[in-house]
């Protein structure tokens, strides 16, 4: 892709990195919905997938590169190590992409060529080289990763920098695997490439990391200044294990200090241009859909889109804010797109009416779609006056949610109380479409009512997270319940919003098993035809 040296490229890989956090698999339609979004936020490169790992993957990527690889969109990217299938394969789905990008890596670490690779040096230099002028075959824009280059020896990595280079790559990524460097560290790893790879003006040095020690956005920020002009991160934060660095984190920051950076992007000290692409008003509807989506919430505190982020309950913090917000804010709170919960619907309101809300909102529906949510929108509406941007958001994305339909929710009865036993009583239909009725006595109702529904549905599991959260304020609020369930060594989440949070509860818990239930049917169907 056209470089800017002056502009930092942001390459989103919520997709592929930050689906491999435990819990947060997604499905096509899923993924295409969370890709259409990232495109509206204003990324430069959606990395949609690891196209040869699996039919799903590959895919996914390759539907991304139809719908959302257009002549004006993002560039879209596969992963692939660098083995001829893997290039092929990754080859083939971003092909209907205007602007596809090949993403190959081998590391470089040697522990990892001891441990993992098994190879010596010399036969790595020789198999990056050829993988790159191989993958180039199919397409201009190349990225080399050396993996674990955090952990590398700088000299070894130059080497492999320039072969790579020669051999065709335009961008070299320098990722901090295990999430090991401090800033100092990784801005003086980036540092060194600068100096010492003699053709490095011919690529972009770009950089992932992972938040093991807490430090992913410090560590990339330090090579920003330092040269790296591409930032490799995901929404909220999300992949594996401890994460990656936060796409809103880092862009805000650069935002919010855009005067201290602009010298290291050879800009005047105070120049008021962007030094992204993103549409910083997309970043809170962004991080809801994917939390929504993926199942992974949200902690309160976390900087820029945590519920508590632009929040103020010190009496000195209030008394200043409501003086001058810049007396305790250092960014507005619509910059990122939070807005005041606006009253914007109530009962009486039409299709039409609920239709446009949600065009502005940023929802593009199809009919059915649509009709569903309108649905739930009248449900709620009679019950609770005041209808907001936030419940609508819950509401739609509860709605449009995409789950396998086989086990579906008909009633929920509970009854509990000081002095009894809580009980619970469902029905559900099952796949074959014949109404199941059972019922449960638990610790409480939500209890009562997850054994009624495991009692119908008889699928082995262990709930391990069970969360609630109220969408706005008052007593009438609409609750978001998100629920992991661990089978095996594989996580799947459910989530549901409703005005009653038993019904979101059992709802959300019945999402989680249609997935489960649904991956043991894929694995049932595979073994038959194997």
């Amino acid at each position: 892709m056209k470089t800017n040296p002056e502009r930092i490229i942001i390459f989103d890989t919520t997709l592929r990195d930050g689906e491999q956090c435990p819990g947060a698999t997604l499905n096509i339609e899923e993924k295409l919905t969370i890709a259409k979004q990232l495109a509206r936020l204003g990324v430069d490169i959606i990395e949609a997938g690891f196209a040869f790992a699996s039919p799903g993957d590959f895919e996914a990527v390759s539907k991304i590169a139809q719908v959302v690889g257009t002549e004006d969109g993002p560039v879209i990217c596969s992963l692939a190590r660098a083995k001829q299938d893997d290039i092929k394969a990754a080859a083939a789905a971003i092909k209907p992409a205007a602007k596809g990008r090949i993403h190959t890596f081998l590391a470089t670490s040697d522990i990892h060529l001891k441990y993992k690779l098994r190879k010596t040096r010399e036969e790595v230099l020789s198999i990056a080289e050829e993988m790159v002028a191989y993958a180039k075959t199919f397409t201009h824009d190349i990225e080399f990763s050396p993996e674990d280059a955090g952990r590398s020896d700088p000299e070894f990595l130059y080497q492999v920098l320039e072969r790579v280079i020669a051999a065709g790559a335009t961008t070299v990524n320098i990722p901090d695997t295990v999430g090991y460097t401090t800033p100092s560290e990784f801005g003086g790893l980036i540092k060194g490439i600068k100096a010492n790879v003699p053709n490095i003006d011919q690529a972009v040095i770009s950089v992932h990391g992972h938040n093991d020690l807490g430090l992913a956005v410090a560590n990339f920020l330090e090579a920003v200044k330092n040269g790296a002009r591409q930032l490799e991160c995901t929404i909220n934060g999300i992949g594996e294990r401890a994460g990656n660095a936060a796409l809103e984190e880092l862009v805000m920051a650069l935002h919010v200090r855009r005067q201290y950076f602009n010298p290291f992007l050879g800009r005047d000290v105070d120049s008021e241009a962007a030094l992204t692409n993103i549409d910083t008003k997309q970043i809170y509807k962004t991080s809801r859909l994917v939390s929504n989506l993926t199942g992974m919430l949200v902690q309160p505190n976390k900087a820029i889109v945590g519920t508590n982020a632009f929040a103020h309950e010190s009496g000195i913090h209030q008394d200043g804010v409501l003086k001058n917000k810049l007396t305790y804010e250092i960014m507005d709170a619509q910059s990122i797109g939070l807005t005041e919960n606006q009253i914007v619907l109530g009962k009486h309101s039409g299709r039409n009416a609920f239709r446009t809300r949600l065009k502005e909102l940023g929802f593009e529906m199809s009919e059915n779609d649509l009709n569903k949510a309108f649905v739930r929108f009248k449900e709620v509406a009679d019950k609770k006056k005041e209808i907001t941007d936030w419940d609508l958001e819950a509401l739609v994305n509860d709605e449009i949610q995409q789950t396998p339909d086989l086990f579906k929710l008909e009633m929920v009865q509970v009854s509990c109380g000081s002095n009894a036993s809580p009980t619970a009583t469902v029905t559900l239909r099952n796949p074959e479409g014949v109404e199941l009725t059972d019922a449960a006595i638990g610790t409480g109702p939500v209890d009562a009512v997850y054994k009624a529904i495991n009692r119908v549905v008889n699928v082995p599991n262990n709930l391990i997270e069970f969360s609630v959260q109220s969408v706005t304020a008052g007593i009438d609020a609409i609750g978001e319940v998100t629920i992991r369930l661990k089978y095996e060594e594989k996580i799947y989440s459910g989530r549901s919003a409703n005005t009653d949070i038993i019904v979101a509860s059992a709802q959300a818990y019945v999402n989680a098993l249609n997935k489960l239930y649904g991956a043991l049917l894929g694995k049932q169907k595979q073994q038959i035809t194997a």
